[in-house]
């Protein structure tokens, strides 16, 4: 029996002996009784040749070994499993562990049994693991899961740097933003806007289904059905006409062999195509894209309908030069975004060279605007608006319009056609807006108190849609009014056609005014999408008929009539009507023919200084 017990305690020790595991036997205080040599590899680079202690070895890593075992009340059991131990690089030499990883576990009242082994390779495929999570999630929009801008950075990169053939190896990005989606989110609130990001997203991934459903129609109805459509209802014939649309829709976008959508800001989307067979397959895509993310998203009890605009740059073969990098082609989708949103909205424009240097002057018209305000280089001039009399004669004191102009100190003046625009992209038309407002009405009271009864009786300022969109628009109307004594009523805000005909938040921003009560005009009518028949759900005081159709008055006798039909329209709802852009005796004659109220144009008078415009009104009276 002895032999035996001689025999397995033999193969113990050549077992410890072999083990790839370094084992040590230690008492509980840590003095070292057994230890195999594995463990002696493991630690002798940090013993520095004395392995007597165990824990006096691990002190400088893991001090906390003596308390735990210490406190362990149990007879028996496991201490601690695995412990992550790091050491200090070059700690144990060039080739010793960057980790160890311990166990611990008693085994009787007085013996405990560590093991070790070396978790460099462990913790660094950790890492790595980690390092690709994380690189997945920065590159990942955690509210669509569409990959992100830096994504888009990193794969548009390897694209424009890649060379092309001649044909079939083309590559294009499209920018595709959601024209006013801020209403979205005033009207229902952020969850809503979220909501409806997520279904553009779904339907962005829809429209550029893989190639393994090549040439299958596009399952839409699924979607409709899902959000409370009515898709299962729809007659037959629309149904197969849509069908063929789609199917149109999948073959373009299958001619792209890569399509990557994306979500690159808050309520902008990009598409990276790759391998497409001409850059007209781009632009026809993008065609399909506008079509599939316009129709309406269901959300809850909501309906909403969306216009999106699109800029798109094709990535061909270059005819010469370097290759463009990924920032140069994120800029130029993006200065054609900014065109198609110039052009209306709801619509793809395709970047061209020339773009580029129309973006940069108006960058450098910003930064001069910006100056501009801080020295006083912008000013207001005032253009009649007379009243027109039957027998023929003017009324000079009817009114003036506040215009804003803009005295560069090396171009000279600036018209607002040029610097407007800007204006309202860079956030500078708020302060603008004030600033004219502001100095007009000091100007007007000025003119009040100097001239009495010949002074102007209204006072018409134009307001942008940026300026409309103010929440506190209203607010500040009421505090400049205040600040210069001046009643509402003598104030006319006037805004284009286009512009009232735009939703409900615009309509609802123009009762607030009319309940301040300032008057408010129609500006350009006839050039907007409002008409006769809808002018009496318009909460305005004037009808300004545009100078295309008083231009023509005289020549043509279609233009007349439109002028008579606004005039009589107007009168029937208790509106006055003006007439812009009168400037000859016989433009004149005909909208006085026709019952026009007030005049305007270079007839009477060209904008004036406030100085000048004085001299104007006295003269009327010699």
């Amino acid at each position: 029996m002895s032999g035996a017990t001689d025999d397995a305690y033999e193969g113990l020790i050549q077992f410890l002996y072999m083990s790839p595991v370094g084992l040590v036997q230690l008492q509980s205080d840590g003095q070292v009784e057994l230890i195999n040599p594995m463990s002696a590899q493991l630690l002798m680079p940090l013993a520095r040749g004395d392995l007597d202690n165990l824990f006096t070895v691990l002190e400088p890593y893991a001090p906390e070994l003596r308390r735990l075992c210490a406190e362990f009340g149990a007879r028996q059991g496991v201490i601690c499993e695995a412990m992550r131990i790091a050491l200090p690089e070059g700690a144990g030499g060039p080739n010793a562990p960057q980790f160890l990883s311990l166990g611990l576990m008693r085994v009787d009242g007085g013996r405990i049994m560590a093991s070790l082994v070396d978790a460099t390779n462990d913790v660094q495929r950790e890492e790595r693991t980690l390092a690709r999570r994380l690189d997945s999630v920065a590159r990942t929009d955690t509210l669509t899961q569409l990959p992100n801008r830096a994504a888009v950075h990193e794969l548009l990169q390897r694209m424009a740097a890649r060379p092309r053939g001649a044909g079939g190896d083309h590559g294009a990005l499209m920018f595709i933003n959601v024209d006013r989606f801020k209403q979205i989110n005033d009207t229902w609130g952020n969850a809503v806007g979220d909501q409806a990001i997520c279904l553009m997203a779904d339907r962005l991934r829809a429209a550029l289904r893989s190639d393994s459903r090549r040439g299958e129609p596009e399952a839409h109805g699924a979607e409709d059905d899902a959000h409370g459509g009515a898709a299962g209802g729809r007659h037959v014939g629309a149904r197969d006409a849509r069908d063929a649309r789609d199917a149109r829709n999948a073959r373009d976008a299958h001619e792209a062999l890569g399509a990557v959508p994306a979500r690159v800001a808050g309520d902008e989307f990009a598409v990276l195509l790759d391998g497409l067979e001409s850059p007209a397959v781009a632009e026809r895509v993008a065609e399909r894209l506008l079509q599939a993310l316009g129709r309406p998203y269901r959300i809850g009890p909501h309906e909403i309908v969306c216009t999106f605009s699109i800029g798109l740059v094709a990535l061909s073969d270059a005819p010469s030069g370097p290759a463009p990098t990924a920032d140069e082609v994120l800029r130029d989708a993006g200065i054609a975004l900014v065109a198609a949103k110039a052009e209306g909205g709801g619509r793809c424009v395709l970047f061209a060279p020339e773009m580029r240097e129309r973006a940069a002057r108006r960058g450098g018209v910003e930064a001069e605007l910006r100056l501009a305000l801080d020295r006083g280089e912008l000013f207001t001039v005032y253009q009649p608006v007379v009243g027109i009399l039957p027998d023929g004669g003017i009324d000079r004191s009817t009114g003036v319009e506040a215009l804003v102009r803009w005295q560069h100190p090396v171009r000279g003046l600036v018209g607002p056609v040029e610097f407007i625009e800007i204006a309202e992209e860079c956030g500078l038309i708020g302060a603008i807006g004030e600033h004219v407002l502001r100095t007009a009405c000091r100007d007007f009271m000025h003119w009040r108190a100097e001239l009495g009864a010949l002074a102007p009786r209204l006072l018409a300022v134009n307001l942008s849609r940026a300026q409309l969109a103010q929440r506190d628009l209203c607010e500040s109307v009421h505090k400049v009014l205040l600040a210069c004594a001046m009643r509402p009523e003598q104030l006319q805000l006037e805004i284009t056609e286009s512009l009232a005909a735009q939703g409900a938040d615009i309509q609802s921003q123009l009762q607030r005014l009319k309940r301040l009560g300032v008057k408010l005009a129609l500006d350009d009518f006839g050039t907007g999408y409002s008409s006769l028949s809808s002018l009496h759900l318009l909460p305005v005081d004037t009808v300004k008929i545009d100078r295309s159709f008083v231009s023509l008055a005289d020549t043509s006798a279609h233009h007349e009539v439109l002028i008579e039909a606004t005039v009589k329209v107007a009168r029937s709802l208790g509106m006055n009507t003006v007439a812009e852009g009168i400037e000859t005796e016989a433009q004149a004659a005909v909208v006085r023919r026709q019952g026009c109220d007030k005049g305007q144009g270079y007839l009477y008078s060209r904008p004036l200084h406030s100085d000048r415009l004085i001299e104007w009104l006295r003269a009327g009276v010699l």
